[in-house]
């Protein structure tokens, strides 16, 4: 097999360093959603690595840019904290404990849970909602893995109803319109339009 050798710059452009990363909330600051409101539908900071180059997403802006069907993040939890209750229509989520204890809720209504100690993996379907909450009593960090499917490459996500009802009440519908505006959907466990998916 005829192998080659990178060039140091070609490898640096290679590397993600933490201290560098942007979590999703300070990404869509010039879309005038509140980041407190933008932190309730993901953990309170999700920093994107790794996605392909041409994926629609919110890892779009991840540095380093790969082959179709990964995409890497690092969900960092204060003790508590989760994101909202969502689901992943064709992308299958991923996750790895690194430190702490998560507790992963599946079902329309997060009915059932496991717990993952460090070093615990889940691998969550397509098209089960699904939500994490850090219970351990430190900062708490996941390893996210999001597999599209090779050909596509997005991950469409929809929340529960009811938490779309909880952000107008707390934040005003206006913010609930330009969420959906930038692709939010709200209407995880209901029939969709096919018309959507055109």
């Amino acid at each position: 097999m005829k192998t080659f050798t990178p060039s140091v710059e070609e490898m640096t452009a290679r590397v993600a360093r933490f201290k560098d990363l942007v979590p999703y909330s300070k990404q869509y600051t010039n879309a005038g959603i509140p980041i407190e409101a933008f932190e309730r539908l993901t953990a309170r900071s999700v920093y994107s690595i790794m996605a392909p180059q041409d994926y629609k997403g919110r890892s779009a802006m991840a540095p380093i840019k790969s082959l179709p069907g990964a995409v890497v993040s690092i969900a960092e939890c204060p003790p508590g904290d989760s994101p909202g209750l969502h689901c992943h229509e064709m992308t299958v989520e991923n996750f790895f404990c690194l430190n702490g204890r998560f507790e992963i809720l599946w079902g329309d209504h997060g009915e059932h849970s496991l717990v993952l100690e460090p070093l615990d993996f889940i691998s969550v379907p397509a098209g089960v909602t699904r939500s994490f909450t850090n219970i351990s009593d430190e900062v708490a960090r996941l390893l996210v893995i999001i597999q599209p499917p090779v050909d596509r490459s997005e991950d469409r996500v929809a929340y529960a109803p009811d938490f779309a009802k909880d952000l107008e009440a707390d934040f005003g519908g206006e913010v609930v319109d330009q969420l959906k505006a930038i692709g939010f959907k709200f209407n995880a466990g209901e029939p969709e339009d096919e018309a959507e998916h055109a």
